[in-house]
């Protein structure tokens, strides 16, 4: 059985319904009705926070790259790019000035550590740093700090995320995560 064509649709006021081929191949991302819904981990500490939960769990299940002792690495489970990581406090605070000196040091060492080994793993052309602090400025998880650490590279956007909200990540965060790990030096 063929397609209907465009004059055998059923239609409503001239418009096709819903549900009707139209030609175009879809991308779906239902993983990413939680964040339309608002349906967002809980704001408090423990069980509802990821960031809370992570450090608890075997590293290669929670994707933590490294350990400090006041602040870990962990790879982003929503990645912009290829070897996105995120650099959270142990404690559960929600903004930067909110971080003891000693977290502050920490947090700083870490970051810089993320961006040499992304540098030798991955040959990166450049970085995105940033924290979004509060849920107005963005942040996904406001309620626990976290500094994004994102390798670009000439050319890595493509017609993808305009025209369907989706992003190709060519790796597997698995394989970044080890990849990663292996190469984070040892204190």
């Amino acid at each position: 059985m063929s397609e209907p064509t465009a004059d055998q649709l059923p239609t409503e006021d001239g418009r096709a319904l819903a549900g009707v081929p139209d030609g175009f191949d879809r991308l779906w991302t239902p993983h990413r009705m939680a964040y339309v819904t608002g349906e967002r981990p809980s704001k408090d500490a423990g069980d509802g926070c990821p960031f809370c939960v992570a450090p608890g769990r075997p590293d290669e299940e929670s994707l933590v790259v490294a350990r400090g002792e006041h602040c870990f690495v962990v790879m982003n489970l929503f990645p912009y790019n290829a070897g996105h990581v995120l650099v959270c406090p142990y404690r559960h605070v929600s903004l930067y000035v909110d971080l003891t000196d000693e977290e502050t040091l920490e947090f700083t060492a870490m970051t810089k550590t993320a961006i040499r080994v992304l540098q030798e793993t991955s040959g990166p052309h450049g970085f995105n740093l940033g924290m979004n602090q509060g849920e107005v400025a963005g942040a996904g998880v406001a309620a626990h700090l976290h500094q994004h650490v994102i390798p670009r590279w000439g050319g890595d956007m493509n017609f993808l995320p305009i025209v369907a909200q989706t992003k190709a990540i060519p790796v597997l965060l698995e394989d970044a995560r080890r990849s990663l790990a292996q190469a984070w030096p040892t204190a």
